[in-house]
């Protein structure tokens, strides 16, 4: 009798540790790949993160792409956050095989704007635009702003932009601009023929922004980015070549 007591017992605590054990697995994913504490609190679950979690979630660690820029992409995201399964992507869009997107050289921004690779998806529709939240790929968006101003020579001579003073100081994202009201090329904003102030004014471009509250209203302080024939010289490395051209009798102006 004490025996068949024992057994029951040592039944029902089986069956406990069975029903309490399924939860632990179940989360282990989300706490493996939190990265909150990864070091300190999960070094005793990494073997829960076996191949069956594998071909179900895709690999624990982001791909990250070096060419042409620093971009990273995480399965988990994608598979157990969105719902999405391995044939979502492989082998339509991605070969299932490291490094066969670059292999080509033809996965880049304006591919994905044309509804390849990424831009299948992430078209403003099903998914956030490719030319939107430039950051949730780009792990450090301000290796992609140039360094040195922008400069404009039309309709006047000259105008000149900085990315740093509105991404960095003023924490801007690159989609604050670039969603329309300038295209991500260069020289696209003189060749579109209606940059102009009075288009700046009717809160197109930069007006968008300089409108006297946003920021300060693109019809005040001009020489902020209106630096001139003279800046523009001295930018240049030109400096005093104007000054040389009036001592020199023979020479036009």
């Amino acid at each position: 009798m004490i025996k068949s007591k024992i057994k029951t017992i040592g039944a029902i605590v089986l069956a406990g540790s069975f029903l309490l054990a399924t939860p632990l697995i179940h989360n282990s994913f989300s706490t493996e790949t939190s990265g909150a504490g990864l070091n300190a609190q999960n070094n005793n679950r990494k073997f829960l993160y076996d191949e069956q979690t594998k071909k179900t979630y895709g690999p624990k660690a982001d791909i990250v792409w070096d060419k042409p820029t620093k971009v990273a992409f995480s399965h988990k995201i994608h598979t157990k956050d969105a719902g999405l399964t391995c044939t979502s992507c492989h082998i339509s869009l991605f070969r299932m095989k490291a490094g066969a997107a670059l292999a080509n050289g033809d996965m880049t921004m304006a591919s994905m704007a044309e509804g390849k690779f990424c831009g299948t998806c992430h078209d403003g529709s099903t998914a956030f635009a490719t030319n939107t939240k430039c950051t949730s790929c780009h792990t450090n968006a301000t290796e992609l702003t140039p360094k040195a101003p922008i400069v404009w020579t039309k309709p006047v001579e000259a105008v000149v932009f900085y990315h740093k003073a509105h991404t960095e100081d003023f924490g801007l994202e690159c989609n604050a601009c670039h969603d329309g009201t300038f295209a991500m090329q260069k020289g696209a904003a003189e060749k579109a023929g209606n940059f102009t102030m009075q288009a700046l004014y009717d809160g197109k471009y930069c007006g968008k922004c300089h409108d006297g509250s946003t920021a300060f209203a693109s019809n005040t302080r001009c020489n902020t980015c209106h630096i001139g024939v003279k800046g523009y010289n001295r930018m240049m490395g030109n400096d005093g070549v104007h000054g040389a051209t009036h001592k020199d009798t023979k020479a036009g102006h």
